[in-house]
């Protein structure tokens, strides 16, 4: 891949495709913020197929610790096998587990790694990772061997910025915010996903949605996913653009919360325009 411009079903602006193909040719972990439905995390799976790799997805919970992503060694399974098993227990790496970053490290061709949301996990976690994404390589202690990565994967990071990242962290990783899209873009987006769409539908909807966005009652504003799902429904269900005048048939498809769904219930479009 020489330069990164999205894909057939990726949406990437210039400024992205320009920040993607900096990361790459640093070789710099690309770290991703924007708000939910603006497409971080499909980013990853756009680069591995544009660049033809193998994409490793490691999802980060609040419990997750760095070590998860090294390795694990598995004493509980070494104990069983020493009492009932038939392996050699004496092998200590029969027993060594290794997460999504060992994995990337030991693929035998470069492979996209995606650390997804890495602002779940506790705040010094970016930082236990420090070393490893610096260097790529890491020690296992119970076999005393260093791994070193075999191609140096490419790396993305997600976040949604619930919490601050350390500053260590931070300059060790290209950053980038993806701003949410735009009407022209988002309809874009939408041809992409909805194929042959009705064009004063597609207008009317698009028009509904930003407005329904902007609205302060709102509690949870509706992203790019909603507004696919939405306009399949208003598709299959025949719905004609001028019904969305008064009205957000499906609405349970935009809103997520009850209070959002109620007053939407109440005022209708009456309550956007």
């Amino acid at each position: 891949m020489e330069n990164f411009s999205g894909t057939s079903e990726y949406i990437a602006s210039e400024g992205l495709s320009r920040t993607v193909d900096i990361a790459l040719a640093l070789k710099k972990p690309l770290l991703i913020k924007g708000e939910p439905g603006t497409g971080k995390t499909m980013l990853a799976d756009a680069v591995s197929k544009a660049m033809g790799k193998k994409l490793i997805i490691w999802n980060i919970k609040s419990t997750t610790k760095a070590q998860d992503g090294l390795y694990i060694y598995d004493t509980v399974q070494r104990l069983y096998d020493s009492q009932f098993g038939e392996n050699d227990v004496k092998d200590i790496g029969r027993y060594i587990k290794y997460g999504k970053l060992g994995e990337s490290f030991l693929s035998s061709e470069r492979v996209v790694l995606l650390i997804d949301e890495i602002d779940k996990a506790d705040i010094e976690f970016p930082n236990d990772l420090l070393w490893e994404l610096d260097k790529m390589e890491f020690f296992v202690n119970e076999t005393k061997t260093q791994i070193r990565a075999k191609h140096r994967p490419v790396v993305i990071i997600t976040s949604n910025a619930e919490k601050e990242l350390p500053d260590a962290f931070l300059r060790r990783c290209i950053f980038y915010y993806i701003d949410f899209p735009d009407k022209k873009m988002m309809e874009e987006i939408v041809r992409v996903h909805c194929g042959n769409v009705d064009e004063f539908l597609l207008h009317q909807a698009l028009d509904t949605f930003y407005h329904l966005r902007e609205v302060k009652d709102i509690q949870k504003k509706p992203a790019t996913s909603e507004l696919i799902d939405w306009i399949r429904a208003l598709q299959i269900g025949g719905i004609r653009p001028k019904e969305l005048d008064d009205a957000i048939p499906y609405s349970g498809l935009l809103l997520k919360k009850e209070e959002d769904f109620r007053f939407i219930q109440k005022k209708g479009n009456y309550g956007l325009f």
